[in-house]
């Protein structure tokens, strides 16, 4: 199975909302994020030890009575083509399946979709849709039509989901967060991270200024928005 993993963690608390899930992560990915904090998995993969796919679905297979969820992440899952098929495997063991992506692939996320393979969905939304401050994001040009059609993918499926982005003051600005969550209203769930540790060299806004944007927002009824 042509599924390159660079890694798993047996048990996560936080990376599936009310679940106890494990974690797969996916070497590679068709953006280049210039924050990305998981580049060590994006960039030079043909230099990283890889994890048998059959190893994995056997490890969590073992660890079924400890979990409920796995979470597949990367990196970005939808640039394998197999990808539903790797779904399929673990989700046959009995979990439920949360995939997060930055919805550039709208046809392997719709396919997922159909064939009943995934039970939530987080995706990122990396500025405001103009295609040139898109691109800077991610880091590559950007086809905005591909992520529009993910988003209304997600929205119109019966599966859990939230969108999130993260703001980096110098990609993401507030004017930036206003204009993606009007865009999208309505929505289930809409998060605003902000820059930590992890992002060591980047700065986000500070958080009574973010906090005063969604209480703006949700002066004009766009409830669903909230900082993580």
């Amino acid at each position: 199975m042509n599924i390159k993993i660079a890694g798993i963690i047996g048990l996560s608390l936080i990376d599936y909302p009310d679940t106890l899930a494990g974690i797969i992560f996916l070497a590679g990915c068709n953006f280049r994020c210039p924050y990305c904090h998981n580049m060590n998995i994006v960039e030079n993969i043909e230099n990283l030890e890889m994890l048998e796919p059959e190893f994995v679905i056997n490890e969590f297979k073992r660890r079924k009575k400890l979990l409920d969820g796995i979470v597949i992440t990367g990196g970005e899952p939808t640039i394998y083509k197999n990808l539903p098929i790797f779904i399929k495997k673990i989700k046959e063991i009995g979990y439920k399946i949360k995939l997060d992506t930055n919805g550039y692939i709208p046809q392997i996320i719709k396919e997922i979709i159909e064939k009943n393979l995934v039970d939530f969905i987080s995706m990122d939304i990396k500025s405001s849709f103009d295609s040139q401050k898109y691109s800077r994001a991610a880091g590559v040009k950007v086809d905005i039509d591909k992520i529009l059609e993910s988003i209304n993918i997600i929205k119109e499926s019966n599966i859990n989901y939230e969108f999130r982005t993260t703001i980096i003051n110098e990609y993401v600005d507030l004017e930036d967060i206003k204009n993606i969550a009007r865009y999208i209203n309505p929505v289930k769930n809409y998060y605003i991270q902000t820059a930590n540790k992890e992002w060591q060299n980047f700065t986000s806004p500070p958080e009574k200024e973010i906090k005063k944007v969604i209480e703006e927002l949700k002066t004009e009824g766009l409830n669903f928005i909230n900082i993580r």
